[in-house]
């Protein structure tokens, strides 16, 4: 089978490599479709994803969709449509056993955090566990369902604020995880107003139902205006713009990811306005949320702007990379 593997910065080529068998518990998938993240991004440009080094050829892609290819227990039958999710969870820790997404020993598909490297979706085929997969309802293509795990990520953010019908909520940052954040906010009955600094993606974010958008390179938001903000950049001018921007009260869910190093970030009105700051990371089980409203909601799939062969990983990444010409692209197999 062909799979993409990232060697070093820069360096990504497709390969020939032997195709998985499934052990007992696991079931393997034929790939149709697959999401460049962020931090894919990171490991091909960069060779690392923050403290995460590349150390031996990885397979990048942890945002996927495809059709069960063998199950060995016969649960499911070859062609059913299927996601994953890709995260396998750690050991139980005292104090947060409801949340096993943050256990600590836990991998994610296609991830430099572990040793040897937990290998991505960018293959033809995938071995995953049973309960990685989700059976895709009828209503729901299999190309739209590669969303799934990003769309997963913003209801996990969103779930983080508590409920916001009827509310103002500033998305800041209209790349692919901030207009998943703009959808999940519109579908809780949300007015949304979206931000950036690049007509395209502004132009996107009014698609999927922002109700206002600001390019924050020409235009200032207003501040105390806003009950939930959504901060998808992860840029610290943007950070400091959240903070004046919520209302007395008001939280803050930082879903952007930053360096793991100290970057200035203006607290003064987090503190006089009382302002709830909460991080994000990954998610539970919201993917089966997410799922559900992919499948009532044709339009998010809008957010899929281009689709590549492994072959043409290249140009792939750098178009992920732009974001005035794309929002989520994807390797179609």
């Amino acid at each position: 089978m062909r799979s993409l593997l990232i060697e070093k910065a820069r360096t990504a080529e497709v390969r020939d490599v032997a195709v998985p068998e499934p052990g007992e518990g696991q079931v393997r998938l034929r790939v149709e479709y697959v999401g460049i993240c962020g931090s894919d991004l990171h490991y091909y440009y960069e060779g690392a994803n923050g403290a995460f080094v590349v150390r031996e050829p990885l397979v990048p892609g942890h945002e996927l969709s495809g059709r069960v290819d063998l199950d060995p227990s016969g649960a499911l039958e070859p062609g059913t449509p299927v996601t994953v999710h890709p995260a396998r969870f750690g050991t139980l820790r005292d104090g947060i056993e409801d949340a096993p997404h943050l256990w600590p020993g836990g991998s994610y598909l296609g991830s430099a955090s572990t040793w040897p490297h937990t290998q991505g979706a960018a293959s033809e085929y995938l071995v995953v566990e049973a309960d990685m997969v989700r059976v895709l309802p009828d209503d729901l293509p299999v190309r739209r369902a590669v969303l799934a795990e990003p769309l997963a990520v913003a209801l996990h953010a969103l779930g983080r604020a508590g409920d916001v019908e009827g509310l103002e909520v500033l998305v800041t940052g209209s790349g692919p995880i901030g207009l998943m954040a703009v959808a999940a906010a519109v579908a809780a009955g949300a007015r949304v107003t979206a931000t950036d600094v690049l007509s395209g993606p502004l132009e996107r974010a009014g698609a999927l139902g922002a109700a206002e958008t600001v390019d924050v390179s020409t235009e200032t938001l207003e501040p105390n205006a806003y009950a939930v903000v959504l901060e998808c950049s992860g840029v610290p001018v943007s950070i400091s713009a959240a903070i004046k921007a919520v209302r007395p009260g008001g939280t803050v869910v930082q879903v952007g990811m930053l360096p793991d190093d100290p970057r200035p970030i203006n607290l003064a009105p987090f503190i006089s306005k009382e302002v709830r700051y909460l991080g994000a990371f990954r998610f539970l089980d919201e993917i089966d949320r997410a799922i559900t409203l992919l499948a009532a909601t044709p339009a998010i799939e809008s957010a899929l702007t281009h689709e590549f062969a492994l072959a043409d990983a290249d140009e792939a990444f750098a178009t992920a990379r732009d974001s005035q010409r794309s929002g989520k692209v994807v390797f179609a197999l």
